[in-house]
């Protein structure tokens, strides 16, 4: 991973003549903005829109706001990021939409979208549908880079979001001291849990669709054997991207899991509905991530804000309290602070 610091810290050193020199290098041509493809799935894009924005609207974490001692009063609102730039991984525009909708959706006011030369006209044409017209041909670490820092051409965001492989994923976790990222996403994950009267069929079915990711796909089975409960504690070890549930236990074997990035129940619980057309994220996390952390959701755009508000009497009421702590911890000028 050597190559990718280097990448990094060239284009945050000489700009566009880096980016170019890199895009030249690795995709064989210069960053350029995506001219949108005129023939693309626009239906399907629009029908998946309308699910995720619906899905997302529903998570918008309310404001708060509570006197928690008389004359002490605090206030927590949520606020929109002002810039997000958007990794879309070659040709897809489902993606485009998991990342992009939410972000329309929390009010962000700058969206760039930076996707591999090969397979941006289709991005292009989805996000122009979407209403967005920033979208860069460009793409690997010298696009992470760029959203990082900032070029000529293209101007530093507050937050990279988007799935990509080992290289694009690397490169996101390089930039994350000087610039907020999502989450490592990618190479894709599922684990099937085949419990009793499992389809076989329906096993195959899943894997398949998810080793089209590409070769380091992760795809495997856990077969139950009689013990649910041996074959959770299995998953929980795995923390897979995505799960999916199999069989006479499915069901009751749901709300036990604690370590996915998503869950999907049942026979028809297809893990490609949930890609394409339910309006569940499906920009979660892989390579055990999903231990401490969640899928992509509003909140992923969204920034909390705390607001206290102290009268004189509050503050006269907490002074004891300040002051004992202030002394306790060797911080005399706190004390004072209180004092007025």
């Amino acid at each position: 991973m050597n190559e990718i610091a280097a990448i990094i810290d060239d284009v945050k050193q000489r700009g566009d003549a880096a980016l170019n020199d890199w895009s030249l290098r690795l995709d064989g041509v210069e960053p350029a903005p995506a001219t949108p493809a005129t023939d693309f799935p626009r239906a399907a894009l629009v029908a998946l829109g309308e699910a995720v924005a619906r899905w997302h609207e529903v998570q918008r974490p309310p404001a708060v706001r509570l006197e928690v001692a008389p004359g002490v009063e605090l206030e927590r609102r949520w606020h929109p990021l002002a810039s997000v730039g958007i990794y879309v991984p070659r040709g897809l525009i489902s993606t485009l939409v998991m990342c992009a909708v939410p972000a329309l959706v929390a009010g962000v006011q700058r969206i760039v979208i930076a996707t591999p030369p090969a397979g941006a006209g289709m991005v292009a044409a989805g996000a122009r549908a979407l209403g967005l017209k920033e979208v860069w041909a460009v793409g690997g670490p010298p696009a992470i880079a760029a959203l990082a820092y900032g070029t000529e051409s293209i101007a530093r965001v507050d937050k990279i979001v988007g799935p990509g492989n080992r290289y694009v994923n690397a490169a996101k976790l390089a930039v994350s001291a000087d610039v907020a990222i999502d989450l490592p996403a990618g190479p894709s994950e599922v684990v099937v849990l085949a419990g009793k009267g499992a389809d076989r069929r329906i096993v195959e079915l899943e894997l398949a669709a998810q080793a089209e990711h590409g070769p380091d796909s992760v795809c495997r089975v856990v077969e139950a054997n009689g013990d649910v409960d041996a074959a959770l504690a299995e998953i929980e070890s795995l923390c897979p991207e995505h799960l999916v549930l199999l069989g006479e236990d499915a069901e009751a074997a749901a709300p036990r899991v604690r370590n996915a990035g998503a869950v999907f129940v049942g026979h028809w619980s297809s893990v490609a509905a949930g890609d394409y057309a339910t309006g569940g994220n499906h920009v979660l996390p892989t390579g055990g991530s999903a231990r401490a952390a969640g899928g992509m959701g509003l909140e992923t755009f969204l920034k909390p804000v705390t607001t206290q508000r102290i009268t004189k009497e509050g503050l006269a009421r907490m002074r004891p309290v300040v002051e004992a702590l202030a002394r306790a911890e060797g911080m005399p000028a706190h004390a004072r602070a209180v004092a007025r």
